[in-house]
């Protein structure tokens, strides 16, 4: 260790002196994206799921629409569920950048020797530039996120986004800055597809915090999960397990394991995701993990998702079940024989990570047969539940209704890529009337008030992801 800094200064130390050695030996031939750039879990970059759009943001596989060939079909519906864009840090996640900075600046200024020139030479590869009140909001990026998801439908169904229909079209949103901010960037790019004038300020959508931010609402989850300081038991096992540990032996200094800093390791680990989704920089700070690292830190997020949002509590899903009737009342509407000229030919819904992780396991999908815990890490390598390959920023759950000559069929595609049912296995696009009969127990039930033990709440403390 170095003499005369505190133990703990010392181990930051030495995690910038990794940092820069494995910045001065990598740089010259550094690719643009770093390699851990796929386990950033629900911070994870849209490209990193679909890296087609890195050569072409408008690229469009038509193939991915998949009614039976033997049928006559045609597109009469999409909605599509959609995580709002790339976004700023939460002040939580910026203070804990803040005490990184802090710590560099200050011992790069008042250190010498060999330990202040590591300190002096991380300042002058990086530079904190994050503010408290950028809070979570949605970046420039993240806009493009929107608006270019548009365009890609606009191509995927010309007919239901087509230039006529764009007034016609059901927008809603929850009441985050972020997500109003991305329903209104993907509006502009439904207008910009159509070469239609772009007036700020002139967006026509809902805010509708019922249906894109009803975990907030159901008591049975804010109390049993949010709440239960046992809810996330597998999580804060893993945190202190020996995967864990092994990954701050790594980063910070083999020598000192004793030393725990998990939130300041978490800090640059965050950097580098963050860096990349905003300004597509490869941050100096992604030299300090390996691969190894990357998934253990990847679990890690995981594992909170899985007990938190997703199938590790049965209230999780059920918190949907408001979202996930909005849904199916649109598309009976949109799949009747004789349709209203006033109905919506695409219905729009932004959310947030936690709006589409519910709505997925109500539906059955990415259910893993052993579930993610704090012991079977080693097991879990091929697992489906990945949370940055099912909700990166601008995650999409687009359900295609078609009218084919056997009647409506229904098609479900995540980020852009056809996912079958549960249970409808043999079929891309199975008979709507199917789809009804295999979630009939959630139809005929799933009701709010009960599941939620009885009324409404409150909103609840920020859970934001």
């Amino acid at each position: 260790m170095f003499p005369g800094l505190p133990r703990r200064t010392s181990v930051l130390v030495a995690a910038l002196s990794l940092v820069v050695t494995r910045l001065s030996c990598s740089s010259l031939s550094a690719p643009d994206i770093p390699h851990i750039a796929a386990f950033f879990g629900t911070k994870t970059r849209y490209e990193e799921v679909n890296p087609q759009l890195l050569r072409d943001v408008f690229s469009v596989n038509r193939s991915v629409l998949r009614p039976p060939a033997s049928e006559r079909c045609t597109p009469v519906h999409l909605t599509a569920v959609i995580r709002h864009g790339s976004r700023y840090p939460t002040v939580k996640n910026i203070q804990r950048i803040q005490r990184l900075s802090e710590l560099v600046r200050r011992e790069a200024a008042g250190g010498s020797g060999g330990a202040a020139q590591w300190l002096q030479d991380i300042q002058s590869h990086w530079e904190m530039w994050y503010t408290e009140d950028m809070d979570g909001q949605l970046v420039m990026k993240g806009r493009d996120d929107l608006r270019w998801l548009a365009r890609r439908l606009a191509l995927l169904f010309p007919s239901l986004l087509s230039e006529e229909n764009v007034a016609r079209v059901s927008l809603r949103s929850s009441s985050k800055h972020r997500c109003v901010s991305s329903v209104e960037a993907f509006q502009d790019g439904l207008q910009e597809h159509w070469r239609q004038p772009v007036h700020d300020g002139q967006y026509s959508h809902q805010v509708d915090d019922q249906l894109m931010r009803f975990f907030e609402r159901c008591r049975g989850y804010v109390e049993g999960v949010e709440k239960n300081r046992t809810a996330l038991l597998e999580v804060e096992k893993f945190k202190h397990g020996k995967e864990m540990e092994a990954v701050r032996r790594r980063a910070l200094n083999e020598d000192c394991p004793c030393v725990r800093p998990v939130d300041l390791v978490e800090a640059a680990f965050f950097l580098c995701s963050y860096e990349l989704s905003i300004k597509s920089l490869h941050s100096p700070w992604c030299f300090l993990f390996d691969e190894d690292d990357a998934k253990v830190l990847e679990y890690k997020s995981d594992l909170k998702q899985y007990w938190k949002r997703s199938h590790g509590h049965v209230i999780s899903g059920l918190s949907s079940c408001p979202l996930f009737h909005h849904v199916f009342r649109t598309l009976d509407k949109a799949g009747r024989p004789r349709r209203s000229v006033t109905s919506h030919p695409a219905s729009i819904l932004v959310g947030h990570a936690e709006t589409l992780l519910p709505l997925l396991s109500l539906l059955g999908l990415y259910k893993d047969q052993t579930p993610p815990t704090a012991d079977n890490y080693r097991t879990q390598h091929g697992r489906s539940f990945r949370s940055g390959l099912i909700v990166p920023y601008a995650a999409n759950l687009l359900f295609v209704l078609y009218d084919c000559q056997r009647g409506p069929r229904l098609q479900l595609l995540i980020n852009e890529s056809p996912v079958r049912f549960p249970g409808l296995e043999t079929e891309d696009a199975p008979l709507y009337r199917d789809v009804r009969a295999t979630y009939r127990h959630l139809l005929d039930g799933c009701d709010f008030e009960r599941e939620c033990e009885g009324r409404p709440v409150g909103r609840g403390p920020n859970t934001e992801l």
